[in-house]
């Protein structure tokens, strides 16, 4: 093993620079190889000066850092890349133009770090003939096959001390405040902060509520003489009956991007006779230094990586399995993404503590 690329695609998550830097590392450290950068995820290959060199003096000091030092990009797939042609915009597949750059490189393998789009377009790449092995990042934890993706657990510590944050203010004006929590379709996030941060009430996509439930338990705090509750929201949640809110529609392009779920509680909620605050904690879930916890799962699935691609075990991703590290293939990985179940023990969990899911 001689030369490797490593990228980051999709959405930036706490860890990312650990991971980049551990692979680093480790290929010079352990195998005297060459390793290069892509910039901008897969664009990299098609942009003047997308790749570069990284040597340990390129790594330095970007441990604690968040986001990545190589560029990320969420619109970068190849298969459906928009270009102008001839005056107009038009989606092209630029697949092959990747797989000849890389070929070109002589890459003995390519490290790709990303979340469940970016993994499925290198499961695809690979069934091209390109040695490639995944690296599970995203902070809504929802990819298949481990136990935990790098980013969440900064992204868990953020919301839930947003929810210690509102308490005082909650309690302070005896209001109901509701945070919206990022997540997509999982609730990984808005289920362990809020079970973490004291909400009273969890609102998730894989448990469709009822806004009578959500009314019920506010209720029955006001009845006790708790006069606030705290909800916290998962973008991805749904009334029973109804659909998502989505603040902006998708495309070939563009994934649809969920948002407004909170407000349309916050405004029920207010319609019935209780004021109430909507906070959208947003992209702030994402950005920052890495805990403890990411930066030394990153670290290690980077050194994973690099250990997986010397063995040419392509075509796979390293996984965190019964707090071990292995490897699965990216197919059954990217397969079917991991939800929050019902019998989940955080779950039943939060229902004997009392905290209300709107469903009952």
């Amino acid at each position: 093993m001689k030369k490797i690329g490593v990228l980051t695609g999709g959405g930036d998550a706490p860890g990312l620079n650990a991971v980049i830097r551990a692979v680093v590392k480790t290929a010079i450290s352990m195998y005297n190889c060459e390793v290069f950068g892509i910039k901008n995820g897969y664009d990299g290959f098609l942009e003047e000066g997308g790749i570069v060199p990284l040597g340990m003096e390129e790594v330095r000091g970007i441990l604690p850092r968040g986001g990545t030092i190589l560029g990320s990009a969420n619109r970068g797939n190849p298969y459906a890349r928009k270009v102008i042609r001839d005056g107009q915009e038009v989606t092209v597949d630029v697949s092959d133009e990747i797989v000849k750059g890389i070929k070109k490189l002589q890459m003995d393998a390519l490290i790709v770090l990303g979340g469940d789009g970016t993994l499925r377009i290198a499961h695809e790449l690979s069934q091209k003939g390109v040695p490639i092995i995944g690296v599970p990042k995203t902070i809504d934890n929802d990819i298949g096959g481990t136990e935990a993706t790098f980013g969440f657990d900064t992204a868990l510590n953020i919301a839930t001390e947003a929810l210690d944050r509102l308490h005082t203010t909650a309690e302070s004006h005896h209001r109901a405040m509701v945070l919206e929590l990022m997540g997509r379709d999982a609730g990984f996030i808005a289920l362990q902060a809020g079970v973490s941060g004291g909400a009273d009430v969890i609102l998730i996509p894989e448990i469709p509520f009822k806004f009578a439930s959500i009314m019920s338990k506010i209720h029955e705090r006001a009845e006790k003489g708790r006069k606030f509750s705290i909800l916290a929201v998962s973008e991805g949640a749904k009334p029973q009956g109804g659909e998502q809110v989505f603040s902006r529609r998708g495309d070939e392009i563009y994934v649809p991007r969920l948002g407004g779920i909170g407000q349309v509680v916050g405004e029920y909620i207010e319609k019935q006779g209780f004021e109430s605050r909507v906070t959208v904690l947003g992209h702030i879930q994402r950005g920052g230094t890495p805990t403890s916890f990411d930066r030394s799962l990153a670290t290690r699935y980077g050194a994973a990586a690099v250990r997986l691609a010397a063995k040419d075990g392509f075509d796979r991703m390293v996984a965190l399995q019964c707090g071990k590290i292995t490897d699965i293939s990216l197919e059954e990985a990217t397969a079917i993404s991991k939800r929050v179940k019902l019998d989940d023990d955080a779950v039943i969990t939060a229902r004997n503590i009392g905290i209300s899911f709107g469903d009952e």
